[in-house]
């Protein structure tokens, strides 16, 4: 029997943030991997703080396509993400929904 050939892909984004209080705290985490043809083909993307969720590895909202689907953690719930067009809109998209938690000051 053969065994079957592992797809390397390259991880091109690797963000990491860390939030101090005044800004609303916790840290995010954009990550991407790309193919040889320099497609994104997987991304995890993550506001984490155990302050306001102490579940799901404290992710209080994540985008990622593990388990071969697009999908939203928002709070411990996860939902298919139906209309997914491309990595870029769903960072837009991750970006906008963040802003609520995020203290700008």
């Amino acid at each position: 029997m053969a065994k079957k050939k592992k797809i390397k892909y390259t991880k091109v984004v690797d963000e990491r943030y860390t939030l101090s209080k005044k800004h609303g705290g916790g840290r995010l985490k954009i990550e991407a991997w790309e193919d040889m043809n320099g497609n994104i083909v997987k991304y995890n993307l993550a506001y984490i703080n155990h302050e306001l969720y102490q579940q799901d590895n404290g992710r209080v909202i994540g985008y990622d396509n593990t388990h071969n689907y697009h999908h939203k953690h928002y709070f411990g719930e996860i939902e298919p993400v139906d209309d997914f067009i491309s990595y870029e809109e769903i960072l837009q998209r991750f970006e906008i929904e963040i802003r609520g938690y995020i203290k700008w000051v």
